[in-house]
């Protein structure tokens, strides 16, 4: 057949949805859709041709559902009744007919001339989600507070995900509606928007922030520093543990043996100094170094142990250990067994040399420490091996799971 008979295919249609939650915001919602739908003719210009805007009104009790439907070209969805900030989004979610969507705040806060700049980033970077970064650089007039709070969830976030990200709460973004299935269940609150980026950095789908400017709101805002501070906090955790439990659990654990060591250095450092007796705090500084060895101990290996068993939820390999580049050759928890037995060792060996002092003469007032070490280094020997025993049987069963990887 000659080339002169072929017929070229249609180019695919591009088109973007923008969600917006409006809950009693009359004073913004009129300056947020006019700027909003200004952006038609810059859409087009990268590529997106088709465009809509899907206002939903969570309960409104002043005249935002009328101002947002006195738009053409707006489609209005009423909640009956109030069901939050991340239901009115998921119900915009499910309404939207196209392959890319966007939603930002009705207050005025985001900048909506920017869509354009974060679909262009879908379309050049092949990004699956793209945030407007409030904290990456651009103008901002965030409140000092939320300012802090934000730096501290994108801080924790980075560290928890192994991935650079500067917004963690960002209220305008764009995603491929095909990301939801990965990104699902999100939350029905305010703390959508960090589930969001918790879920993405773990599921693997490429992230791109792209930085914007951001305004101080028009009205009073609806967000409580303190309240949704610590829900935010508190589902971005428990959304970590579901995906890489050792991340945090492993964090925890180093810092009780990091409290422990110090501890015992002191010791040794006081002994070197001729102290042989200690007083009321020393010996309370005793008990706390016992407690946090052995709950650093625990913890790291509860966090070794779940990991294995989201892999065999998830039916996939996760990514394992603290550190992208791993300090050992294999993750450290398969080197418990050797760790445990020369723990428990050591432990046996500092008790058995304590009773031969004892029955040489040792008063136990010299003694009471070493054997406290000595029972602190058996149980966590004993820890450690238990823990190994159970990783070994839950990687076998992973490995059935995922091809052979855990």
């Amino acid at each position: 057949m000659s080339s002169g008979n072929l017929v070229a295919e249609p180019l695919p249609v591009l088109g973007l949805s923008i969600c917006i939650p409006v809950l009693n915001e009359e004073g913004a919602i009129g300056v947020t859709l006019r700027r909003l739908l200004a952006t038609r003719d810059p859409l087009k210009r990268i590529g997106v041709t088709d465009f809509e805007v899907i206002v939903v009104d969570d309960g409104s009790t002043d005249r935002t559902a009328e101002i947002a439907g006195g738009f053409e070209g707006v489609r209005l969805i009423r909640h009956p009744a109030n069901r939050g900030y991340g239901a009115a989004l998921k119900t915009g979610f499910a309404a939207a007919s196209h392959e890319l969507v966007g939603f930002l705040d009705a207050d005025a806060t985001y900048p909506p001339e920017q869509f354009p700049q974060l679909c262009q980033a879908v379309i050049r970077d092949k990004a699956d989600l793209v945030i407007g970064s409030r904290m990456a650089g651009a103008d901002t007039e965030m409140p000092h507070v939320r300012r802090l709070g934000n730096l501290l969830f994108a801080w924790l976030l980075t560290i928890m995900g192994r991935t650079l990200v500067t917004d963690s709460a960002s209220g305008m973004r764009v995603f491929r509606r095909d990301a939801l299935k990965v990104l699902a269940p999100l939350p029905d609150g305010l703390n959508l928007t960090p589930v969001m980026s918790t879920r993405a950095v773990h599921e693997g789908i490429k992230v791109v922030e792209v930085p914007i400017p951001y305004k101080e709101r028009v009205g009073a805002s609806k967000l409580n520093p303190a309240v949704d501070g610590m829900r935010f906090l508190g589902t971005m955790v428990w959304t970590v543990l579901s995906y890489n439990p050792v991340r945090l659990f492993g964090f925890a654990g180093i810092g009780g043996f990091s409290v422990a060591a110090a501890i015992g250095l002191a010791l040794v450092g006081l002994r070197a100094q001729g102290v042989s007796t200690l007083g009321p705090l020393g010996t309370f500084a005793v008990f706390v170094a016992l407690v946090s060895a052995v709950t650093g101990a625990s913890l790291f290996s509860l966090g070794a142990s779940f990991n294995y068993l989201v892999t065999l939820f998830y039916r996939r390999p996760i990514r394992q250990g603290l550190f992208k580049k791993p300090l050992f050759a294999m993750p450290l928890e398969r080197h418990f067994w050797a760790m445990g037995l020369a723990t428990a060792g050591l432990g046996v060996v500092m008790a058995l040399t304590s009773l031969k002092l004892s029955l040489q003469g040792w008063p136990v007032e010299r003694l009471w420490l070493y054997l406290s070490a000595s029972a602190l280094l058996i149980l966590v020997g004993l820890q450690l091996g238990v823990s190994w025993i159970i990783m070994v049987v839950l990687g076998e069963l992973s490995a059935r799971h995922t091809g052979g990887e855990t």
